[in-house]
């Protein structure tokens, strides 16, 4: 075989596996069509629901909760997929970003306790999300470990500011392309 067939060949497998593994994520979204609850998409893993608000929604979808009992937003984390950009367990329609924004809400209603959890896909280009520390005061430091970890700004936050590195820090150290060990960590407010 030819150098040129060779490597028209190696393109062919190339290509094949790039489509192998782009019907294999879609396989792994739910469903053919998206249920939605609250007004968003929604899925169910292990027995609790999860919402999928774009982010332009997540704030809107919190006031929703909030007025039908969901008393406390008891987390809300972010995750940086750059090493996984194919993940499934999205509704169709969601776009997988490189980062996602969870928030869990609960009720304590002793009559029907509930748990709803919120994914948002927060793309690398425009990491902004609507703050949500008014509708639940809790989240205020929350959204500002987030932002100072990840990078990832809340538009409304009263004091969105670092807080647990020192103010000069460059970068966000929760990032999968933060270098490791090259600077040792120092905390906000620790002594020297």
């Amino acid at each position: 075989m030819t150098e040129a067939k060779t490597a028209e060949a190696e393109a062919a497998d190339s290509e094949t596996a790039e489509e192998l593994s782009q019907e294999s994520a879609q396989k792994d979204r739910v469903g053919e069509q998206s249920e939605t609850a609250h007004g968003v998409p929604v899925t169910e893993v292990r027995s609790q629901q999860m919402l999928h608000p774009a982010k332009e929604e997540f704030a809107e979808l919190a006031a929703t909760l909030q007025a039908e009992g969901y008393c406390q937003c008891v987390d809300l984390c972010a995750v940086d997929y750059l090493t996984n950009p194919n993940r499934g367990g999205l509704p169709i329609g969601i776009t997988p970003e490189r980062f996602e924004v969870v928030a869990v809400f609960i009720t304590h209603s002793s009559a029907d306790p509930h748990r709803v959890r919120a994914r948002v896909q927060v793309p690398e280009g425009d990491p902004v999300l609507p703050s949500i520390t008014d509708i639940y005061p809790g989240t205020e430091n929350m959204e500002r470990e987030i932002y100072d970890m990840f990078g990832i700004a809340f538009r409304g936050n009263p004091d969105l500011t670092r807080i647990l590195m020192p103010d000069e820090w460059k970068g966000h150290p929760l990032r999968r392309d933060y270098a490791v060990g090259q600077v040792p960590v120092q905390f906000k407010g620790a002594p020297s």
